[in-house]
């Protein structure tokens, strides 16, 4: 009985089996930017190109999912003009582990005590591990977030790829999808926060020196490094988080 009920399962775990192309992985990324609230109902997607610099992919990738969001009802493509997010609410799908909605039911302090205590371990075992791939990734991207300099929104789509590359690289799988589900607390007034003038540069320029430093393979300088970063998040989530409920 035991054995014809986990046969039974096998059906439905074939899917999780299959290879995924590179439009569902990029599928998936615009799906997550959604959950989050990076982008909301009814904004304009970033052109092909722009997405595509800051994915670090083909346009003819971001164009295939784009079209498979789209046969999802996800987002709306019309003839002539960008292609907007519909109203869709996707708080309940998970980025990696947990859903966006149930990371934002914590408070502030605790997600941030939370990033200080596991990603900076994340990102120093980063610094002792990260190859000349990821290096290359993450110079692409400091190229594509410099000319995103005045758009929040494709500023924090390159900063999800900038982040989640430096955590990927620790070597453990599941530390980093857990900082990444910390990295999207908030995200909806993050992106706000990230329209605050000098907020953008402010950002790119901490960005720089993480890069330098995982380049010199230095730990302590990225830990350093890192650390203000998050200060300078906490700090700025807090300041909108207080000034929406004043």
């Amino acid at each position: 009985m035991v054995g014809n009920d986990i046969l039974s399962q096998v059906p439905e775990l074939r899917p999780s089996l299959t290879r995924r192309t590179a439009r569902d992985v990029i599928a998936d990324k615009l799906m997550s930017l959604i959950a989050t609230g990076v982008l909301g109902a009814g904004d304009e997607l970033p052109g092909e190109r722009e997405l595509a610099a800051a994915l670090d992919v083909s346009r003819e990738t971001v164009r295939g999912a784009i079209q498979a969001l789209s046969a999802r009802g996800i987002v709306e493509v019309s003839q002539g003009s960008r292609t907007r997010v519909s109203n869709v609410d996707l708080t309940h799908v998970p980025v990696t582990i947990a859903a966006p909605s149930a990371i934002d039911s914590y408070d502030l302090g605790s997600v941030h005590a939370a990033r200080l205590l596991i990603e900076l371990k994340v990102v120093g075992d980063a610094a002792e591990r990260i190859g000349e791939a990821e290096l290359a990734r993450l110079e692409s991207s400091l190229a594509a977030q410099q000319v995103a300099n005045s758009d929040p929104i494709r500023f924090l789509i390159c900063d999800r790829e900038f982040h989640v590359t430096i955590y990927r690289a620790c070597g453990n799988p599941l530390l980093a999808d857990f900082v990444t589900d910390l990295y999207t607390y908030m995200m909806e007034h993050r992106r706000y926060a990230m329209a605050r003038p000098g907020a953008i540069a402010a950002s790119y320029a901490d960005h720089v020196a993480i890069v330098e430093a995982l380049r010199a393979r230095d730990r302590t300088a990225v830990v350093a490094s890192f650390k203000a970063h998050l200060e300078r998040i906490h700090d700025t989530t807090r300041e909108m988080l207080e000034g929406r409920g004043s």
